[in-house]
């Protein structure tokens, strides 16, 4: 296609679901996912789609950041010209007096909605015209809550029956003794063919990160993710990395990919789990992606599977794509009528141009926070 594939509107459409219970992590809960819906209109019919972020509290003015000062930069610019129209909305998120976080999300949804017109006016999915390495990528669940109300038993027998290919499963919110008898649990339910990862969302202090990995030696963990606090994390994910015998997966809290390079740079992570959805969206998470490939790290997506299986497809260095038991992500089992099964633990990648999801418009009538 010879002709501009200019930029005439974008739409936003806030959504707000409840959860099916309180999700309690290391350090949080959660009883509500939100996220923004973008539309943006082109010049030749074409609507591309898309979805990011889960910021309940930040939501409005999210919304706000997108029609006041994101829109308005970026109408009549040619979706084709991806790189310009993404510095061009870049400054949304320069803003020292609010968090970060809003900016980059109000970007990240606009990004993934501009690449999803560019597939369907290329009459390519995504997953191909990012570099198509797979078609198909395996898909873990990110479960083992505290307060579950579920035996970890049951749960692990949940997820094999769904078609899983393992558990990103939660510790950092009790001893580390405990943890890993919860840990222990779900290996010997799940069986040694069922990939776990654990989460700690930063939960730990060196020292206990370091006990669980003694604790969980001979249980085949892929992955420790986020082991330690915030403040110090840099050291502190290089020395678990290399005393706890457990690769060390992290990125999803870094605002930019220079963050991640840091994390790289100093020996800190095996994998890398840049969320494009809170991070500035697609663009960024495939620059993140080359930095990576760079230092021989292989590339995880935090959450999102609407926009982390394409990104993971088209990766050599790609690993899982997460997503959520239906209870906690809503809008991934019902706003997306076209979800792919899964098969064998993977989810095949769609045909379908652009991201090749066909939203449910029931749904978001019955979600959406404007109406």
């Amino acid at each position: 296609m010879s002709q501009p594939l200019a930029i005439e509107a974008v739409e936003v459409i806030p959504l707000r679901a409840p959860l099916g219970r309180t999700y309690h992590g290391s350090t949080y809960r959660m009883t509500h996912r939100a996220t923004v819906l973008v539309r943006v209109r082109t010049s030749q019919g074409i609507v591309g789609e898309g979805y990011a972020g889960d910021e309940d509290a930040a939501m409005a003015e999210i919304v706000q950041v997108i029609v006041g000062e994101l829109a308005p930069r970026i109408v009549g610019e040619d979706c084709f010209a991806v790189e310009r129209v993404w510095e061009l909305a870049y400054p949304v998120t320069f803003d020292i007096l609010r968090d970060r976080r809003v900016g980059l999300v109000a970007l990240a949804a606009f990004d993934l909605a501009v690449w999803d017109a560019v597939g369907k006016a290329l009459g390519q999915p995504l997953w191909r015209l990012w570099g198509g390495y797979r078609d198909a990528v395996e898909m873990i669940v990110i479960g083992g809550y505290y307060d579950g109300g579920m035996a970890i038993a049951d749960e692990m027998a949940l997820y094999r029956e769904m078609g899983l290919a393992g558990c990103k499963f939660k510790v950092g919110g009790a001893e580390p003794a405990r943890d890993a008898e919860r840990v222990g649990e779900a290996r010997q339910a799940a069986g040694d063919d069922f990939v776990i990862m654990i989460d700690a969302n930063q939960g730990y202090e060196l020292p206990a990160a370091l006990e669980l990995c003694r604790r969980l030696d001979g249980l085949g963990i892929r992955w420790f993710e986020e082991p330690c606090r915030w403040h110090n994390d840099r050291r502190d994910l290089r020395d678990v990395r290399a005393i706890g015998g457990i690769p060390v997966c992290a990125g999803q809290t870094e605002l930019s990919v220079s963050g991640c390079r840091d994390l790289m740079e100093a020996g800190a992570i095996d994998v890398c789990n840049f969320d494009s959805s809170w991070s500035g969206g697609p663009t960024a998470w495939r620059r993140c992606a080359a930095v990576a490939h760079a230092y021989d790290v292989a590339m995880g997506h935090h959450e999102e599977p609407q926009a982390a299986l394409h990104l993971i497809a088209s990766q050599p260095h790609g690993t899982y794509a997460e997503c959520f038991h239906p209870d906690r992500d809503p809008f991934w089992w019902n706003l997306i009528a076209n979800r792919p099964d899964l098969v064998d633990g993977r989810v095949r990648l769609p045909d379908r141009p652009g991201l090749g999801w066909q939203l449910d418009e029931d749904y978001i009538e019955h979600h959406r926070v404007d109406r």
